[in-house]
Order: structure tokens, then C-alpha cells, then sequence
């Protein structure tokens, strides 16, 4: 594996459809999710960790006192995630970016490791659920990163991913795909029925 890898938490999205509340300080293990995912990314011991934050939601900075974190706040996140994509990228210029929303709270420290295992520079690498549907994390290796300028919106990296098909790392159940985005994702994925998204999405 390359020396030179940088990790970011995605974390500056709106929650917009959770109804006034914020699911990225929802408890998971008695922490916030967002610290307990950074927690994560440190624990997997590959190199430096970033977080985007919006510039609006104080609390989600304050649960990250005391790691060990560059914190990235992106000005006009509201503006879709192709701003946190490309402050990531500038970030991490020059050496591998590997990418997770913070909404995904069964991604582990091992499934940090296990996409980056192996990684040789030379293509994208995206997890998979058991079954192969494809899902987070994404490691980019360093010359696809200045793609990053081009992006708009809120389709994230997809064209990216598009003209650079990604090898596929199969991770743990469904650690790959399980992102909550509402208080009924969160509920069911309490309660052990998963909190599964429709349709898998794309960074």
C-alpha cells in the first residue's frame, strides 16, 4: 500500500430530512455518531484524518474535541456535496483520498483497512456489501484527485467513478450500504432490521 494516504469524514450535509434533528449526533455506543466514526477512521491507523463540517452546526465540532482531526468546514455546503468532495481533494493533495459519509455507523476501523489493503495506486477502490451492491467507503488513488475542480452539485464523484470503474472490495453484511437518513432509519436499524437505503448511492 502507498505511504502516503489521506482519509476524510464526510460530515457537512444538511440532515435535512430528519425532521429538525441531526443524525450525525444521534448515540450510537453512547457517542455521537460523527465522533464515533472519526473514532474509526483514527483507529484504522492509515494516515491523516479530516472532517467537512458545514458552517452552521456548532455541535457536530464540538463532539470531535480532543481528536486528533483536521476539521475542513465548507462554506457553501449547502451548495451540495461537490464542495466537500473538492475541499477533501485539495486536502489530500497529492497522496491517496479515501472517502465515508458519516452517516454510515457500521463502517469499522477493519473495513477502513480492508479497502485499503492492496491498493496499488493505479485504480479506485469501492466497498461493497456482501452481496456486491456497491457502496462506501471509496479510495481515490492521487492522480484522479485534481478531478475533483470539476465537480458540481450534489452528484458527488460519479463521473469520476464513471470514466475510472472502481475494483469492488466486499466488506462485512451490509457495512457498506447501511446509511440513515431518517428517524424511521434510525428506529428500524435499531430495533435490527437494518437501516437500508433504497437505491445505493454514489459519493
Amino acid at each position: 500500500m502507498p505511504a502516503a494516504l489521506k482519509l476524510v469524514l464526510l460530515a457537512a450535509g444538511g440532515s435535512s430530512r430528519m425532521r429538525g434533528g441531526d443524525k450525525l449526533m444521534e448515540a450510537v455506543e453512547g457517542l455521537p455518531l460523527i465522533r464515533r466514526q472519526a473514532q474509526a477512521m483514527l483507529a484504522a491507523g492509515l494516515g491523516p484524518v479530516a472532517v467537512t463540517l458545514p458552517p452552521d452546526r456548532p455541535l457536530r465540532a464540538a463532539a470531535l474535541a480532543g481528536l486528533d482531526v483536521e476539521r475542513l468546514t465548507i462554506p457553501d455546503a449547502a451548495s451540495g456535496m461537490s464542495a466537500s468532495l473538492k475541499a477533501a481533494a485539495r486536502w489530500a493533495e497529492g497522496a491517496a483520498l479515501l472517502l465515508a459519509p458519516a452517516d454510515m455507523p457500521e463502517l469499522t476501523a477493519e473495513d477502513f483497512r480492508a479497502l485499503a489493503a492492496g491498493h496499488d495506486g493505479t485504480r479506485p477502490r469501492r466497498g461493497t456489501a456482501e452481496d456486491g451492491t456497491p457502496g462506501h467507503p471509496v479510495l481515490f488513488p492521487a492522480p484522479l484527485l485534481p478531478l475533483f475542480a470539476g465537480l458540481t452539485g450534489d452528484d458527488g464523484a460519479r463521473s469520476i467513478l464513471k470514466a475510472q470503474p472502481p475494483l469492488l472490495v466486499p466488506l462485512p453484511g451490509r457495512h457498506a450500504v447501511t446509511d440513515l437518513d431518517t428517524p424511521e432509519d434510525w428506529a428500524a436499524w435499531r430495533a435490527g432490521c437494518g437501516g437500508q437505503p433504497p437505491h445505493p448511492r454514489d459519493i
